[in-house]
């Protein structure tokens, strides 16, 4: 389980952050949206442990995760806005890099290997170098990378941005299997996107967690309504 406890962050003089709480429980698929510069991606760099917030907690199965970062990581699946890949290896030779950099033993490599290439239907791309892949096939190179390990928290930031309609439809699946070992917090813009497979919505407006949407029930077409009107986008 996450427990994000009263973040707080600034960047300078500006407030970007403040009093942000909420709790993601395994199995749950949250989507975090709100407008540009709400603080999303800053959200989730903090949940990373890349960024360290001006005040609050951020706590993992109880544990903080700023006072054990590396330990936290390794339970930690991220998939940033702009992913860096290496574009000298093939597939095959990045996502078995990346799992022994993150510390899988050797023995298993293989099969966490094939089982997120598998999920993220890159299995048949392990001999293409990474350089000739386009930009929707690297961000599900990247995807696997983040699933290498079967993390119990997985931050996926702007997740379907330049993925194609196919990939699209397939992302509720993918997330359904992570969700079964993970608590899953996804950003981005595409509501009704999100409305197909999101256990709830979280709106960043402000600095703030303005509203929480849940869509257990729901019929979709209310869902993106309530969302939209939590946004501002409509009238409620």
């Amino acid at each position: 389980m996450l427990d994000v406890r009263n973040l707080a962050f600034s960047y300078a003089r500006k407030t970007v952050l403040r009093d942000v709480s909420f709790v993601v429980s395994p199995g749950e698929i949250v989507s975090v949206v709100g407008p540009n510069g709400a603080g999303k991606t800053t959200l989730l760099k903090i949940l990373a442990t890349l960024m360290a917030p001006d005040s609050g907690a951020v706590l993992a199965d109880g544990a903080d995760a700023f006072a054990r970062p590396l330990r936290y990581r390794r339970q930690l699946g991220y998939l940033p806005e702009s992913p860096a890949l290496y574009d000298d290896m093939t597939v095959k030779e990045y996502l078995n890099y990346r799992a022994r950099l993150k510390g899988e033993p050797s023995k298993r490599v293989r099969r966490r290997v094939g089982e997120a290439a598998e999920l993220c239907r890159v299995d048949d791309l392990m001999r293409e170098p990474v350089r000739r892949l386009s930009a929707g096939m690297r961000r599900r190179v990247a995807l696997a990378d983040a699933l290498l390990l079967r993390p119990r928290v997985l931050l996926l930031d702007d997740f379907l941005a330049g993925l194609d309609r196919t990939m699209r439809e397939a992302a509720g699946d993918i997330l359904s299997d992570a969700a079964a070992f993970s608590s899953v917090i996804v950003t981005g813009h595409e509501i009704a996107d999100f409305a197909k497979w999101t256990t709830r919505f979280l709106v960043l407006r402000n600095g703030i967690v303005s509203a929480s949407v849940p869509a257990s029930g729901t019929d979709r077409a209310v869902l993106c309504e309530r969302v939209a009107a939590a946004l501002g986008e409509v009238e409620p």
